[in-house]
């Protein structure tokens, strides 16, 4: 049995991240706040192959070094070959972000299994592939390590017509605890982030700023900006959050006080007087 790490007076500053799916939204904003914090950064894309290039473009600007390299998370074990060749590329691995992910908006009844399997391979099955190279790694380098997994609002309560993603979801925070348990002796923290509504490609919301949107249904009146879950990340890669593992962050302007359907359903601002 390994010793266990107790000495936190020297955790190191990580210098090299990987961000699946940062060719836009909360991805590209998290790359880039790594790379703002002195980080080189893999950056990984699914289709849109010039987002990702955009994305290194801005981490470049703050004098970090960015790698590029498709992946998709429904691809395996190809997957996570591929973050085994971005962490040789950057010469080592102290932060993995899995933020790729995608959805579904099928009635449980209306669901074919192909839809089902795509889903979940891409939200739970690839991304347990990628963090365990990602672990097996940090592991090896006996330097610590973050494993940070975007999940949502519903890694924590369902929705009307999310079956698949919502079980991912669900599954993917379960995935980050049980890690976090797992790899604490090699001093690897392990987190999820539950974004809520973020003005992002994936709510078609794609650069427009949230500040401008009413959502009644949300107590701060508005979706999120990616950057807001960016700098959470970010916060969470760095030696100062040295303490948090195994938990989950919830970070949607408090929409899961209003349940996940009342978030997106509520249209009137009637509810916030007596």
């Amino acid at each position: 049995m390994s010793e266990i790490r107790t000495d936190t007076s020297d955790t190191p500053h990580p210098r090299r991240a990987i961000v699946t799916g940062a060719d836009s939204g909360i991805g590209r904003a998290t790359a880039v706040a790594l790379a703002a914090a002195g980080m080189d950064v893999g950056i990984t894309w699914h289709t849109d192959e010039q987002g990702a290039q955009d994305t290194a473009a801005e981490v470049r600007a703050h004098g970090a070094r960015a790698v590029v390299a498709r992946l998709d998370a429904s691809e395996i074990p190809a997957c996570g070959d591929v973050v085994d060749r971005l962490a040789d590329e950057l010469g080592g691995l102290d932060v993995f972000v899995n933020n790729a992910g995608t959805g579904a908006s099928t009635p449980l009844l209306e669901m074919s299994l192909e839809e089902w399997r795509h889903v979940v391979d891409t939200d739970l099955t690839g991304p347990f592939v990628c963090i365990q190279r990602a672990a097996r790694r940090m592991v090896a380098a006996g330097r610590g390590g973050r494993i940070i997994g975007v999940t949502s609002v519903h890694e924590h309560q369902p929705r009307v017509g999310s079956s698949a993603y919502d079980a991912a979801k669900h599954g993917l925070g379960g995935l980050i605890k049980t890690a976090a348990l797992e790899l604490g002796r090699d001093g690897i923290t392990a987190v999820s982030v539950a974004p809520g509504e973020i003005a992002t490609p994936m709510t078609d919301q794609t650069d427009e700023d949230p500040t401008t949107k009413d959502r009644p249904g949300i107590p701060l009146g508005r979706p999120g900006d990616a950057r807001e879950i960016a700098a959470v990340i970010a916060f969470l890669a760095s030696p100062d959050a040295s303490y948090i593992t195994g938990t989950s962050i919830v970070v949607d302007g408090g929409m899961l006080q209003m349940g996940p359907q009342g978030g997106s359903h509520i249209t009137s601002h009637e509810w916030r007087t007596v």
